[in-house]
């Protein structure tokens, strides 16, 4: 249920978005991409690449009856280590989402679940990490907009009819559980006026945001 938060959320939501903005931030840094933070490698302690594992769906046995529609299964699955490059790639590298997305177009609306089901899309991904230049050309594709993008581009009537229509949206949470707040910081100015909405609904105490860019360096670019 939207709004109600067990106990000890808070401090696994803080663990689980300090890992993601570490991920992020290695694999955004140039010779971090080269080593290939981010792409099923991580270095060791001697420098070298090392190996993780891959990821383990989780054991599941049926407790009820089974439903009566049974799915053809008459196309296979689109890969899922390349929903995965496509979904990291879309945090930082738009030549490379567009290169995926010529070559498998249906990765547009693809979802990652990085472990306990945090899923993430390709924009979502963007959207979390201020890319709006990413934003906009998954959007001209086709992607499926939802409120968090809409709060970090700034469209200040789509979030509020989101929240009239489901007023508890307030506390969703999405992708690594960034809140509604979280993505209109990294909209920067124009997402200004979003922000000031969703204090006005909800006043959270508004921490640093690592992926906000700093005024300075657009001046100096």
């Amino acid at each position: 249920m939207l709004g109600v938060r067990r106990a000890g959320e808070g401090v696994e939501d803080a663990k689980r978005q300090a890992e993601c903005i570490r991920n992020v931030r290695g694999f955004a840094d140039t010779p971090g991409r080269r080593r290939g933070y981010g792409l099923g490698k991580k270095p060791t302690d001697e420098g070298k690449e090392a190996k993780v594992e891959g990821p383990v769906e989780a054991s599941f046995e049926r407790d009820y009856e089974a439903p009566n529609f049974k799915p053809s299964w008459k196309r296979p699955q689109i890969n899922r280590l390349l929903v995965q490059d496509f979904v990291i790639f879309a945090h930082v590298d738009l030549a490379m989402v567009e290169r995926l997305l010529d070559r498998e177009p249906m990765l547009i609306n693809a979802v990652m679940d990085w472990g306990g089901g945090d899923w993430e899309s390709g924009l979502g991904g963007a959207s979390h990490v201020g890319r709006r230049d990413i934003v906009e050309f998954l959007l001209e594709r086709g992607a499926r907009i939802d409120v968090f993008c809409a709060a970090m581009m700034g469209q200040l009537e789509a979030v509020q009819s989101f929240l009239r229509l489901e007023p508890r949206l307030i506390d969703a949470r999405g992708p690594h559980v960034f809140s509604l707040h979280f993505h209109a910081q990294v909209g920067g100015r124009a997402a200004e006026k979003v922000l000031d909405f969703l204090q006005s609904v909800k006043k959270v105490e508004l921490r640093p945001n690592p992926f906000v860019k700093d005024e300075k360096d657009d001046k100096k670019g």
